[in-house]
């Protein structure tokens, strides 16, 4: 509906209405409530928060009469939100995030001797190509500090990086949209892979002779890697797949292993295979496009110290040459 004749905004409120509600909301009572949008428990958010769980919930129940709304709603999978509950949650997640990093504006981050243990959300490929070099990077500007990875569904991803337990995710996640920021690190192109030695070991090959080959697949559930597959479905091209895997980790083994079948892999892979499992491989055939490898972060963490060590670190080390990008925040 458009704001025309009659339209009225839920969250603009009339002056005297604005002073009057909010002299009433008790700022902890909004700390539970995006508590509870991502614990979806009384007893979770009652842990996190050092509460008793009657406290949690009369909290609730409060806000509940404040707003006029149940908020909350006991299903078999928890508390599951109203409707306008999901249509104040990001505005109120946002506020909360602001009032913190303002009140906290002058807190330092000290990664020399800060013990602090970041996660970063990364496929198999991005465990291969990133972590090796940042652990260099962090032991020598920051030995205290340790990583943990996840790998995760994006919705799961989504709801991580909102609440904080993921600090950046790299790589290919064209499905992070509103809320949250981008910054390319390099361009990436597809190769056809196989062992040395195969019949089309040759320098190059052609339409027709990837068509014909035998073909290992990567179809990764969690990763925009899989649309590659997706576009040569859409052209037209056939090919004969004997093996479809979910994901990158394998293939070189698997390859290795005298089977004259080839893949389509991004070229990073690629060369990190040459060499221990004796690969080759060649200029794709299909001109396929290249794609941005990019970090994201959560709108919520834009200006927390921490996190923004973490990605100039990040950018610094393997970046060729990119810009920050603001991904449709509301």
């Amino acid at each position: 509906m458009g704001e025309g004749a009659g339209y009225r905004n839920p969250l603009i409120l009339d002056i005297d209405e604005t002073y009057m509600n909010l002299e009433k909301i008790d700022l902890n009572l909004l700390v539970v409530f995006n508590h509870l949008m991502v614990e979806k428990r009384v007893s979770a958010v009652a842990r996190k928060l050092g509460l008793t769980q009657p406290t949690v919930s009369s909290s609730l129940n409060r806000l509940r009469k404040l707003l006029n709304d149940e908020l909350f709603v006991r299903t078999a999978k928890g508390m599951e939100p109203t409707a306008f509950a999901l249509h104040i949650a990001e505005p109120i997640a946002y506020a909360l995030s602001s009032i913190q990093q303002t009140l906290s504006e002058q807190e330092k981050f000290d990664p020399a001797r800060s013990t602090r243990r970041f996660t970063i959300w990364l496929n198999d490929i991005g465990e291969i190509n990133f972590l090796p070099q940042l652990l260099h990077v962090f032991r020598r500007l920051a030995p205290g500090i340790s990583i943990s990875t996840l790998r995760s569904a994006v919705n799961t991803l989504q709801e991580a990086m909102e609440s904080g337990e993921v600090d950046v995710a790299m790589g290919l996640l064209p499905q992070l949209k509103a809320g949250y920021f981008q910054r390319r690190l390099f361009k990436q192109r597809y190769v056809c892979m196989f062992r040395a030695g195969h019949p089309l070991d040759k320098g190059s090959i052609t339409v027709e002779e990837f068509c014909a080959a035998e073909h290992l697949v990567v179809m990764p559930p969690a990763s925009g890697h899989a649309q590659v597959n997706e576009s040569i479905e859409r052209r037209g091209y056939r090919r004969k797949v004997r093996l479809v895997v979910p994901h990158y980790v394998p293939v070189g083994h698997i390859l290795s292993q005298g089977l004259d079948l080839i893949a389509t892999v991004p070229e990073s892979y690629a060369r990190q295979c040459v060499e221990p499992f004796g690969m080759t491989y060649v200029d794709h055939p299909l001109d396929l496009p290249a794609i941005d490898i990019n970090v994201f972060w959560h709108a919520k963490f834009h200006r927390d110290p921490a996190n923004k060590w973490l990605r100039t670190v990040i950018f610094d080390t393997f970046s060729d040459n990119g810009g920050v990008h603001n991904l449709h925040l509301p």
